[in-house]
């Protein structure tokens, strides 16, 4: 709903002070002056992200450390934190996830005040990411969905722009690829083709081990928060001897049927790439909300999929969804919804009850079936309302046979 005269008026700052008091409660909880329940998540910054620092300030990627699964580009958020080197590295790298957040809500708020748009994007987005806990101001993520947003958003007018950050965000972490699923201008394409492979050739010839990521993808099992781990929680329940360990940079099921749900994981997202594919030959109704839409729907799809779901990928749907809900015509109010419910209860199996989660007991199990089948449901509902918004119905095909009979009869 639109709103008008006064309260119109004040929704601008009603959001803002809104955005700033739940930021600085998250922020409260990774500077733990507050402790947030469950394990420690500013752990990945404080060590995993600080010795990737220290490798990567001598000028080459981390050779032998197969958690480091990231294209070239990721190298700079890594990094960023040396702009500010009197806080130290990992109040640093702090701040930089808060103004990153804030930019992703100032380009949603701006967006939103425009004609024919509204602000329904920005509450998404500061209603959405307090509900993922701290964990979002302990990972890149945030940064990443910062440079998919603007993407998205220069989109209509300004193709050109959109590919070159589309580029630049597939080679900090691959997924802002899946934006140009609905992108009709070739421009766009052109660009982001350009930007990613003029960033590869720049960190291939300067800093060895720039694609050494891509092998130490090969390995990775069946993460504890996937989808496909949910058969391995049952199966726990009735003697599977598999094991639950600290893998490649995850938590992950080891042990017999794990390569085989894994491999069944990588075909339900190739199906996703053909209804994707078979989506796009049929489309015909390309709206300006259509581009947000067709983005969101496909990185549902790949990460409702995915071998792993960590927490931080939730950040990107919501990021998606508000971009979405800036527009009023979008069809993903529902999907959106249910990204957001899926969002509270991640952050109550991680980190709130994770140790239930690796266990699988009936909390962690209940936990993990209400998250995926949240996102599953989400995903089939925002694949549906696509199709439906954009692919014309036949026509029908019993009055033109009617027709012709008609005009075979002998006038009287």
């Amino acid at each position: 709903m639109r709103m008008t005269g006064a309260r119109g008026a004040m929704a601008p700052y009603a959001l803002t002070g809104i955005w700033g008091l739940t930021r600085l409660v998250l922020l409260l909880f990774v500077i733990k002056l507050l402790i947030f329940p469950g394990p420690d998540v500013t752990t990945d910054v404080s060590v995993i992200y600080q010795g990737w620092y220290e490798v990567l300030r001598t000028g080459t990627f981390p050779l032998d450390d197969v958690t480091w699964q990231y294209p070239p580009a990721a190298a700079l958020p890594i990094l960023f934190p040396a702009l500010l080197p009197s806080l130290g590295y990992t109040s640093a790298f702090f701040v930089l996830a808060v103004i990153a957040d804030f930019v992703v809500f100032g380009l949603l708020q701006y967006a939103g005040l425009r004609a024919g748009r509204s602000l329904r994007g920005a509450w998404v987005w500061v209603v959405g990411v307090p509900l993922l806990g701290p964990t979002v101001y302990a990972r890149y993520d945030i940064m990443v969905t910062a440079v998919a947003v603007a993407a998205l958003l220069a989109g209509a007018r300004h193709p050109r722009v959109m590919g070159a950050l589309v580029g630049f965000g597939a080679m900090l972490k691959v997924w802002p690829v899946l934006l140009l699923v609905g992108a009709v201008k070739r421009r766009a394409w052109a660009a982001a083709a350009v930007s990613a492979a003029g960033i590869a050739v720049l960190f291939a010839v300067s800093m060895p081990g720039a694609f050494a990521f891509l092998t130490f993808q090969r390995d990775r099992g069946t993460e504890v928060e996937s989808l496909g781990s949910l058969v391995f929680h049952v199966a726990q329940q009735f003697g599977w001897d598999g094991q639950v360990l600290l893998n490649y940079g995850s938590v992950e099921f080891v042990g017999e049927g794990v390569d085989l749900v894994s491999g069944l994981a990588l075909v339900l997202s190739a199906m996703c790439l053909g209804w994707l594919l078979l989506w796009r030959l049929r489309a015909r109704r390309f709206r300006s909300h259509t581009l947000a839409d067709a983005a969101f729907v496909a990185v549902l799809m790949f990460t409702t999929t995915s071998r792993v779901i960590s927490p931080q990928y939730m950040v990107w749907l919501v990021g998606l969804a508000a971009v979405c809900m800036c527009f009023h015509a979008s069809r993903m109010a529902l999907p959106a919804g249910l990204v957001l419910i899926a969002s509270f209860v991640t952050v109550l199996e991680f980190p709130i009850w994770f140790s239930h989660v690796v266990v699988s007991d009936a909390l962690g199990v209940t936990l993990m079936f209400v998250r995926n089948g949240l996102l599953v449901l989400a995903t089939v509902t925002a694949a549906v309302a696509l199709w439906r918004d954009t692919v014309p119905r036949p026509a029908a095909a019993l009055p033109a046979r009617t027709s012709r009979a008609k005009e075979s009869l002998p006038s009287s």
